[in-house]
């Protein structure tokens, strides 16, 4: 192989590996992104829940934030639809 071709075939090999690292650290950006995200509208969940129960039932006692601050997403979401309906927080929490 002449000098030349050595250059050109070095030169496509580390365009080749700078590409693969611009693609993995945007992968990773967009993948930071979606957990922010996901984490936002987790405590966007837990603060619009922790005030509806508030309104409803008055000052939150300590085992109430507990279950709410240890809660899934798709738990949260059940509790905001049953506050409505719920009687207690007992009824609404399960018992503590």
């Amino acid at each position: 192989m002449t000098r030349c071709r050595i250059r050109e075939l070095s030169a496509d090999e580390e365009t080749r590996r700078l590409a693969f690292v611009r693609e993995r650290a945007l992968r990773d950006e967009v993948s930071l992104l979606n957990d922010a995200k996901r984490e936002g509208r987790h405590e966007g969940v837990e603060g619009m829940l922790r005030k509806q129960i508030a309104l409803k039932f008055g000052e939150l006692p300590e085992w109430v934030d507990e279950r709410i601050a240890s809660a899934s997403d798709a738990r949260l979401d059940d509790w905001v639809a049953q506050i409505l309906t719920a009687d207690s927080l007992e009824a609404l929490l399960g018992k503590h």
